[in-house]
């Protein structure tokens, strides 16, 4: 089932907003990618930037000691047709990724992770927490003109002491998300428009399915045609809304797979939704290309988040 979103741009002229957080005083953190930095949003549309973080950030989330999270994918580079910006590879300066941490109150950043193993992170991009003080998230990886760093799925803890790569490799994981009960993990794909789930079996450890699973994760759907993947959202009833690019919108789907609906987005580049209000059915999404903030009326509740 179409339907066209029913709401309002709250802000503009964001450098390429996502990873928004709806805050309990009716404020929105997002990131703001091309310029580095983690901007709230008031309920009047007023921008406070919290903090300059630097490189790339992509994807936010706030942790059980009351700080953001920040996946940091080191940073694009950009192209701009008629005030519609996008990506085009990584920045001139691109030297990895990273894992950050932000005092809400003193804007002071922490960089916790920028490696596993020895191994460098290519391209932080979302996160969420799985309600034990730890959190998934995806690395997207990282596209040059003639090469791609495949990505994967990783687990770590607030003290920046613990991360383990979880599963790999994965083309472009994107929305990171966790079901009501927390035991399924769902990634997302950006170049494969793919919805893939993962149990949960231990902490930091996903259930794998055999070949020909190409990264150990189920199916759950995948789309048709040229559409891609970014972020996604739990409903409080277990649907996956996923931000849907090309297209534009926000793809529904049920835990078992079936396309419930799609909902139409003003713009192409229709990259986060995250739920808020105080019953969670007001929908924030961002349209990044033209730098906007979105809030549109949502039928059902959104899942609260972990923290």
């Amino acid at each position: 089932m179409k339907q066209k979103l029913q709401g309002r741009v709250i802000a503009s002229g964001l450098q390429f907003p996502e990873g928004p957080v709806a805050l309990p005083d009716g404020s929105v953190l997002v990131v703001e990618i091309a310029a580095g930095r983690l901007t709230r949003v008031l309920p009047d549309g007023t921008q406070r930037v919290v903090a300059e973080v630097g490189g790339g950030p992509n994807g936010a989330a706030l942790g059980p000691d009351g700080h953001c999270y920040i996946c940091n994918n080191g940073g694009f580079s950009w192209r701009t047709d008629g005030g519609f910006m996008r990506p085009t590879g990584p920045a001139a300066d691109y030297r990895g990724g990273a894992i950050q941490r932000v005092n809400l109150d003193s804007g002071l950043v922490e960089t916790l992770y920028t490696h596993c193993d020895g191994v460098p992170l290519h391209g932080p991009n979302d996160l969420v927490f799985d309600g034990q003080g730890g959190f998934w998230f995806t690395d997207f990886g990282k596209t040059f003109e003639d090469r791609m760093m495949r990505g994967a799925v990783y687990y770590a803890t607030t003290d920046g002491r613990f991360i383990r790569r979880a599963a790999h490799p994965v083309l472009t994981p994107n929305g990171v998300g966790l079901s009501p009960d927390g035991g399924t993990l769902y990634v997302t794909e950006t170049e494969t428009s793919r919805l893939w789930s993962f149990p949960v079996i231990g902490r930091g450890e996903l259930g794998h399915e055999a070949w020909p699973s190409p990264n150990g994760g189920r199916l759950v759907h995948g789309l048709p045609g040229f559409q891609r993947f970014d972020s996604l959202a739990l409903e409080e009833g277990g649907n996956i809304c996923v931000a849907t690019l090309v297209r534009g919108g926000i793809s529904v789907f049920s835990p078992v797979g079936e396309l419930l609906e799609f909902h139409d987005a003003p713009e192409g580049y229709c990259t986060n939704i995250c739920f808020g209000g105080p019953d969670r059915r007001t929908a924030f999404i961002t349209l990044s290309g033209y730098g906007q903030l979105f809030e549109a009326v949502w039928p059902r509740a959104g899942l609260p988040l972990s923290a």
